[in-house]
């Protein structure tokens, strides 16, 4: 046991001297996440998702008003409202797609209104898409909503005999659409904890780029035990009482305890600086660390052993970076591509890490939902670290 440590911590004091084994560590994994979180949103402020729709008031009345104010409380619509705007500058406006639509409210409207008659708006826009046709709905929803009021008022003044005035009995109808009848509830599963989109975003980006970035990392880690073989210290190693095992082992601690505490050290980052819910089960944030660190622990041992020359130990490093980290949703969620790319994609550790990553911080799943990547990722390092040992016995060192 003295001997892995020994091996482990000769390791360990070469890979913190080496300048690349930082910029890998921590410099380029959150520089790529902070860059392609503002590349994804993650860092915009709040948005209106609504359409922005003009609206010329040529009334000016008090039923005028009111529909202003039920277009306003819209959640579909947003009112871009400027009285120096005539009509032909909001027929370019929309013309130019600057606006979803113009609504025009006619003099007049409140009059014909008050007298019985159908009063009639002006929409601008061209209702055989669906923006258009959505704005046409939302104007036609609030103007009967307000005609229903209206006619609600007139006749109630009219039994009444104008005891029960008529502005009284139409704030009470028009109030009395805001809580109807019958209303549609829109909720949420108690286990799924509502982000929003700029927090979502990062919930995927933070994973990702700490993943291919502690693949990455393994460059130097390889080169370490490429060193030791040019350098005739593994040779030296294997004339004493020192096992293969243990020199394996050792190496595999090496590179563990820098994928992990790389992790821990990104893991931290992301929960107090970037918002991402890692602590939200901090059980199974772990487990999925732990996991994908042994997993890419023991690709770095394989990558080690193989390698002959610095040269390659770069190019085994760099091309399962860009083929795990591709493959494996890293860089675009494996959700938005079709279920053949999601079921190849699986092929690659990387995947089964940001499922389980994702399933804590943007599904809001428990601790069971990562039993399964966990496993995979412990299967892919047994898989490796046996391929390694087999070709280190193999070796020429032999």
């Amino acid at each position: 046991m003295i001997r892995i440590l020994d091996i482990t911590l000769k390791d360990l004091l070469q890979l913190v001297r080496d300048r690349k084994t930082f910029l890998f560590l921590l410099i380029m994994p959150v520089s790529f996440t902070l860059l392609f979180g503002y590349a994804f949103g993650g860092f915009s402020g709040p948005s209106d998702s609504r359409l922005p729709v003009g609206y010329l008031d040529q009334d000016h009345s008090r039923l005028s008003g009111k529909l202003h104010d039920l277009l306003a409380a819209s959640k579909v619509v947003r009112l871009d409202q400027d009285q120096a705007r005539s009509v032909s500058d909001l027929e370019q406006l929309v013309a130019g797609e600057k606006l979803a639509a113009a609504i025009i409210v006619p003099a007049g409207y409140g009059k014909a209104s008050l007298a019985g008659k159908h009063a009639r708006l002006t929409l601008i826009g061209d209702t055989s898409t669906s923006i258009g046709t959505t704005v046409q709905a939302e104007t036609l929803a609030a103007a009967n909503r307000l005609d229903s009021a209206v006619s609600a008022a007139l006749s109630m003044e009219q039994i009444t005999e104008a005891r029960l005035p008529f502005d009284y009995a139409f704030d009470r109808a028009l109030s009395a659409w805001e809580k109807p009848p019958i209303a549609v509830a829109e909720t949420t599963s108690t286990i799924i904890k509502r982000q929003d989109s700029q927090v979502m975003s990062l919930a995927h980006t933070s994973p990702g780029m700490m993943l291919q970035f502690a693949i990455a990392g393994l460059l130097t880690a390889a080169q370490v035990i490429v060193t030791e073989r040019k350098s005739r210290v593994l040779q030296r190693l294997l004339t004493t009482a020192t096992r293969r095992i243990h020199i394996l082992v050792g190496h595999y601690l090496a590179i563990l305890a820098l994928i992990l505490g790389q992790f821990l050290l990104l893991i931290i980052f992301g929960q107090l600086v970037l918002r991402v819910d890692y602590a939200r089960e901090a059980g199974a944030t772990l487990l999925v660390a732990c996991s994908a660190a042994l997993c890419i622990a023991a690709l770095g041992l394989l990558i080690g052993v193989l390698a002959k020359t610095d040269e390659q130990a770069i190019i085994f490093s760099l091309v399962p970076m860009f083929v795990f980290a591709g493959l494996g949703g890293a860089w675009v969620p494996l959700e938005v591509t079709g279920a053949t790319f999601q079921a190849i994609g699986h092929f690659s550790p990387v995947a089964w890490a940001m499922d389980g990553f994702e399933n804590i911080i943007a599904r809001g799943l428990s601790i069971d939902s990562v039993l399964l990547p966990a496993s995979a990722l412990i299967g892919y390092a047994a898989l490796f670290f046996v391929l390694a040992t087999v070709r280190f016995w193999a070796s020429e060192e032999r």
